[in-house]
């Protein structure tokens, strides 16, 4: 086995997706996710405490990105431009690899209920440490919270765009626009009332 080659844990993930796209998320082991790697099982587990956190890889890093990008915006940004500058500082770290690799993962994750569960705590992570970087500059509650949600939906419905075969656009572009959408929709709730 090729324990000594780099970038263990993105060739981790990508075996990953690849036996849960191929066999499903309850017929892969550990075992044979670190062989499609070429490492060993105890290398998954220095990486990863087990299957359903492999593709959660880098959550530590994008909620570090939105808190720093939230910590970066100006000091008169108004919740949303704030979040909006977290999204920038996040989307701009995509690669075209994990576009690439993007409609498979969205696939594997909707084929299991596991996997979708994992994927609302990810979110839910997200908007925690948005949350936490919005109060930090004074934004008091409901306000912090809604906006680090809207930003969350932001992400995640930009993500799906962006990974679609078809698209030209940005990640960033997406992600704004759709954070545009949302801030709309939000102002929209109180016309008429």
């Amino acid at each position: 086995m090729a324990r000594w080659e780099p970038n263990a844990q993105e060739r981790l993930v990508r075996a990953a997706l690849d036996l849960f796209a191929e066999r499903g998320y309850e017929n892969t082991t550990v075992a044979e996710i670190a062989e499609r790697a070429g490492l060993t099982k105890t290398t998954f587990f220095r990486h990863f405490p087990d299957k359903r956190e492999v593709l959660s890889a880098g959550q530590d890093t994008h909620a570090r990105l939105l808190a720093d990008g939230i910590a970066g915006a100006p000091a008169g940004a108004a919740p949303l431009e704030a979040v909006a500058a977290a999204l920038d500082a996040l989307t701009a770290t995509f690669t075209e690899g994990q576009r690439e690799f993007g409609p498979r993962l969205l696939a594997v994750v909707a084929s299991n209920s596991e996997l979708r569960e994992r994927a609302v705590f990810k979110r839910a992570g997200l908007a925690a440490a948005m949350t936490d970087a919005l109060r930090k500059r004074d934004v008091a509650e409901p306000a912090a919270g809604l906006a680090a949600e809207l930003g969350v939906r932001a992400f995640h419905e930009a993500f799906c765009r962006w990974v679609e075969p078809a698209n030209q656009r940005t990640f960033t572009e997406l992600a704004r626009e759709e954070l545009d959408e949302l801030r709309a929709a939000a102002a929209a709730l109180g016309a008429g009332a």
